[in-house]
């Protein structure tokens, strides 16, 4: 992919799947704001005399959360494929390019957690 032969290039492609790991929390956090919020709509229907459960809130948050979370894997497969298109001389020494792809599928695999919770 690049002649470069500068490390830089590695750095600006760790940097643009951060930017995706940060993109997918954002979908995750509004999503359980959505789903937290239905069940405050439900409450509050409840004292009202309305007992009918918020399901679109429900649904809707769980599809953010969920979207967040395959942006999360789709942005570490294509982060990786970048990684194989670099050369030896792009890559500093001793330098763990496995960092920023395993906290991203940590991400992936913590967005998985929330949804099994607020399942349960």
């Amino acid at each position: 992919m690049s002649s470069l032969e500068d490390p830089r290039v590695l750095f600006a492609a760790e940097r643009t799947l951060l930017a995706w790991q940060r993109t997918s929390l954002t979908l995750m956090g509004f999503g359980f704001l959505i789903e937290r919020s239905g069940l405050l709509l439900r409450y509050l229907q409840t004292q009202a005399g309305d007992p009918s459960p918020s399901l679109a809130a429900h649904v809707l948050g769980m599809t953010f959360i969920l979207a967040g979370t395959v942006l999360a894997i789709l942005a570490t497969v294509q982060h990786l494929r970048v990684l194989d298109t670099l050369r030896p001389p792009e890559i500093p020494p001793r330098y763990w390019r496995a960092l920023a792809p395993v906290t991203t599928v940590s991400t992936a695999l913590l967005g998985l957690g929330l949804a099994a919770f607020l399942l349960l």
